[in-house]
């Protein structure tokens, strides 16, 4: 079968084409297997790698703005008044608590992307 680890980004690209070769193999083949198997080592090299973090909070909230058709206005329910909405949305204040419960449980927006901290001071 001769599949390798995948220690480096040259590593990393072989697989991905070879993946895409692999892409229409049967299941239950040799072609299938290796294809299950590099697609197991990319994804466990793209997580040390390469990881996907959640936004930051005013990335999620605006992000569900958009999505929802929503206001700054609509915002005022689960963060305060529009002040504070202000305040929240250009950065210039944290969410507390009681506003992450709120967004969280009247708008579902998922408590990874609440608490998550800005991508500048995430460690590298």
């Amino acid at each position: 079968m001769d599949i390798q680890p995948i220690k480096t980004e040259q590593d990393y690209d072989l697989a991905l084409r070879t993946i895409e070769e692999l892409w229409e193999a049967k299941e239950d083949t040799p072609e299938g297997d290796r294809l299950d198997i590099l697609i197991t080592l990319v994804e466990a090299y793209e997580h040390i790698n390469h990881p996907i973090y959640p936004p930051d909070p005013v990335s999620a909230i605006e992000f569900h703005m958009d999505q929802n058709e929503l206001t700054r206005i609509d915002l005022e329910e689960y963060i305060g008044t529009r002040a504070r909405v202000s305040e929240v949305l250009n950065r210039k204040r944290g969410l507390s608590i009681e506003m992450i419960r709120n967004l969280h449980e009247g708008l579902g927006i998922p408590l990874e992307s609440l608490i998550a901290r800005p991508k500048e001071s995430r460690a590298s």
